[in-house]
């Protein structure tokens, strides 16, 4: 008896390997932009981009681990924007008065958290509808921050304000290519590397990750098995709010010292969008942030290089990605079954 051999359609319905064929594929476009682009203007120029695109992937990065967080213990998060954007205003600020960015970003993480808490109250005890309550969290972001901002600086922020710097790695930031790409990296780009890793592990390899699952899955069963399915979600939400608010940090305390209004500038959607693209993984949602990293760090780059490169494609190549995606271009993306679904216990 002889059993015919799957073909290449058969193959590719399987949802993991579907997954991974969709990656290679984006992973391949990347690579073919960066070796034309090498080929063009040299070694230093695709080193720059390497460089410049985790640095541009850190808050997208970021948001996506804070989506994952939420989404897959069952509750729907679109107001990361807004947490980033309250993390942004609130790191700065603190950096003014207190002039210690250790502080700042401890405070910039709490506030992530804090406009979390609001969502999860809001979502899980009062079950107003998910999509709603992310909205609210990101007009009151806005309008909050907008206010503040008009208020306590009219005239500007006091003088002295600074970022934080590159992590000091000795030899290794003078390992070639390899050196220049990491180790000059700052320290919240560092630690959302790090970070990555760390969620994976805890998700897919610990009791949390465990009982998130099956909270995002199954409530019920969950709850049958003595877990406490809105206590669970509770923490997570928050725990999403602390890294959107170290995500938000990056744009006061990391890249430039000032703030702006709207300055997260839908960096929160395109989150959003890497952690659908990443099938609610973090390292695939992590590809996905790079991906993005990509489309914004090479006209970024090509500036850099002296090469003149209209702004207005540097602002619009990653929304174009972001549309591509979620129109569908990388395949039906299915979440967690529970998703966006309030749980009363019977």
């Amino acid at each position: 008896m002889t059993v015919a051999a799957p073909t290449i359609g058969q193959l590719a319905s399987q949802p993991r390997l579907r997954f991974w064929l969709q990656i290679a594929f984006w992973a391949g476009i990347a690579a073919i932009l960066l070796a034309l682009t090498g080929v063009q203007f040299g070694a230093a120029a695709t080193i720059s981009i390497l460089a410049i695109t985790i640095t541009k992937a850190t808050p997208l990065t970021l948001g996506a681990l804070a989506g994952i967080s939420c989404e897959r213990s069952g509750v729907v998060n679109i107001g990361i924007e807004g947490m980033m954007l309250t993390a942004a205003f609130t790191g700065f600020m603190t950096g003014v008065y207190s002039h210690n960015l250790a502080i700042a970003l401890v405070a910039a993480i709490a506030s992530g958290g804090l406009m979390a808490l609001l969502h999860a109250v809001l979502s899980i005890t009062f079950r107003v509808d998910q999509i709603i309550s992310g909205t609210v969290v990101n007009i009151l972001a806005v309008g909050l921050t907008g206010y503040l901002n008009r208020q306590l600086f009219t005239t500007g922020a006091p003088a002295g304000q600074s970022v934080l710097p590159p992590i000091p790695f000795g030899p290794l930031s003078q390992i070639p290519w390899i050196g220049p790409i990491v180790f000059q990296q700052k320290p919240i780009a560092l630690t959302a590397i790090v970070l990555v890793f760390v969620v994976h592990f805890a998700l897919f390899r610990t009791r949390w990750g465990l009982r998130t699952r099956a909270v995002g899955e199954h409530p019920l069963a969950a709850d049958t098995l003595g877990v406490n399915v809105n206590a669970l979600r509770y923490f997570n939400v928050v725990l999403g709010g602390a890294l959107a608010g170290l995500g938000g940090a990056y744009f006061t305390l990391e890249s430039v010292p000032h703030f702006e209004a709207l300055m997260t500038n839908g960096r929160g959607f395109i989150a959003l969008a890497a952690m659908i693209f990443g099938k609610w993984t973090p390292f695939g949602a992590w590809g996905a942030a790079l991906l993005f990293g990509v489309a914004e760090a090479i006209p970024t780059a090509m500036q850099l290089q002296g090469i003149n490169v209209p702004f207005q494609i540097v602002g619009l190549l990653p929304y174009v990605l972001t549309i591509v995606v979620v129109a569908g271009a990388v395949g039906r993306a299915v979440p967690p079954a529970a998703d966006g679904q309030p749980y009363v216990r019977a």
